[in-house]
């Protein structure tokens, strides 16, 4: 099967971290964006939206750490898959690639590693955007009661190593494959061959899959924590789109993004949960009206 790609961009490997070098896709000039996949993807569900910015920015699309062509270290400890030394990841890839400040955009558990740059290195990342995601913290707070349901794969891949992997791994496509059906509200917004890329990846990925979530269940959580003790926020222009879970789940998603942040724009958005590959336009949109706030 041929990987799909971003018409234009020529990919990269990066080192990042000792044994660890990270894919990144990178096209365009100008001033530096980049761009952070979620689950279950890769850096190829922001091929609109790179190919878009790339008019007016260089733009730098990665794997994340334990995804796609990118490097898969083994859980040897918490901090392997924390969001923290995932962000560390991203800011060595742009420095490497020659930006030492850049808008940094994030979608899922991409927008977890984004904030988590953000919050650590508020001179490297100058605006952030999150699409379709709370803080860590926030996100557990939320999912309370039966309406935790929605986010049975967080307390799956919570679990100690072991029994989460295999019974992922022994049902991959289905499992991977849910949440890209159930998610979508326009199902041709990912194609055939993109889909069977993400399902691929995923199924490639799987040790490493669930140490990133389980990260978000016990160091991520420790990190969030510390700094909502000590009062810190970020330091940038954010802006905030998402789905309107809070109906749905009970809590105030504008206002649980403003205890982080005196710079807010906060939306709602119609399109599905890949609303980089749903409604790309507004997203490309977004992240130029971003850059230059």
């Amino acid at each position: 099967m041929t990987t799909p790609r971003i018409p234009g961009f020529t990919e990269h490997r990066v080192t990042v971290d000792d044994g660890v070098a990270l894919n990144a896709a990178v096209g365009g000039a100008g001033t530096p964006v980049v761009l952070l996949h979620g689950f279950p993807q890769t850096h190829l569900m922001w091929r609109h939206v790179a190919a878009d910015l790339a008019a007016d920015h260089t733009v730098i699309c990665p794997d994340l750490r334990g995804y796609g062509a990118s490097d898969k270290p083994a859980e040897t400890g918490p901090d392997v898959y924390s969001k923290r030394t995932m962000a560390q990841d991203v800011v060595r890839l742009a420095a490497e690639l020659g930006h030492d400040r850049f808008t940094l955009a994030g979608h899922d558990r991409g927008a977890l590693v984004a904030f988590r740059a953000a919050m650590d290195h508020p001179g490297t990342v100058t605006r952030a955007l999150f699409l379709d995601v709370l803080p860590t913290l926030d996100m557990w707070d939320a999912l309370r009661g039966v309406n935790g349901a929605v986010g049975f794969h967080l307390y799956l891949m919570a679990q100690a190593p072991g029994l989460p992997e295999e019974m992922i791994q022994r049902s991959a496509d289905r499992f991977f494959g849910y949440f890209l059906d159930a998610w979508t509200k326009d199902p041709a917004a990912i194609p055939a061959d993109v889909r069977a890329h993400y399902l691929a990846a995923s199924a490639a990925a799987v040790p490493s899959v669930v140490a990133d979530y389980r990260a978000s269940a016990g160091v991520d959580v420790d990190h969030d924590t510390a700094d909502r003790d000590a009062g810190n926020t970020l330091a940038m222009p954010v802006t905030v789109l998402q789905q309107d879970w809070g109906a749905a789940l009970g809590y105030h998603a504008q206002g649980l993004w403003r205890a982080w942040t005196d710079d807010l724009e906060h939306r709602t958005v119609s399109c599905g949960h890949f609303m980089a590959e749903e409604d790309p336009q507004l997203i490309a949109d977004e992240i130029r009206a971003l850059a230059t706030r």
